[in-house]
């Protein structure tokens, strides 16, 4: 897991939905929540509309919100970029859906799963890497967020966030054939 106080690696990556391009740099001086997500997770199925209506909870209250989807769209057309798109539409997505095709970005953020979580202070330094909640598909308990949430609401708040932080669990990041970082091997 990355050490906590590390600044946000720079990204510039397409939206899926809008064709723009998204910076970090478009976001100075925010606190910024980046998420790792794909369409065809199981682990990102069961929590997508929270992932949804985090959007709609924190928008308007200072937080910038970047999904990045990072998975090898050959092997997983799932993840193509029309398909994401077709997926912001349906959840309604307030904030851009990103495509990683050369997946530097997973790399720099060392993200391992979808979903994984990282966010950052206004001065874009890492506050939380974890997970959302303890609800997990098939084991019963709901779909909250709480524990990003409570992260969330420290950072805006300006208040510390608990260093107790239980790391993300999903499906790995779907890497290119011979493009797995040195972390996942």
């Amino acid at each position: 897991m990355k050490t906590l106080g590390t600044l946000a690696p720079p990204f510039s990556l397409s939206d899926v939905v809008s064709g723009k391009k998204v910076s970090l740099s478009d976001f100075k001086g925010r606190e910024i929540l980046v998420m790792f997500i794909c369409r065809h997770c199981p682990y990102v199925q069961h929590v997508k509309g929270e992932l949804a209506k985090l959007g709609r909870n924190y928008a308007g209250r200072g937080l910038a919100i970047a999904a990045i989807s990072s998975n090898d769209a050959e092997n997983y057309p799932d993840d193509a970029p029309k398909s994401l798109k077709t997926m912001a539409e349906e959840l309604g997505f307030n904030f851009p859906y990103l495509y990683d095709e050369t997946q530097e970005a997973a790399k720099a953020y060392g993200a391992a799963c979808t979903p994984d979580f990282f966010l950052y202070n206004s001065k874009h330094e890492l506050a939380y890497r974890g997970q959302l909640d303890d609800s997990r598909p098939g084991n019963g308990k709901p779909v909250t967020g709480k524990d990003l949430c409570a992260a969330i609401d420290a950072v805006l708040a300006g208040k510390p966030v608990s260093r107790d932080q239980k790391p993300s669990i999903g499906c790995n990041i779907k890497w290119k054939p011979g493009n797995e970082p040195e972390y996942f091997k």
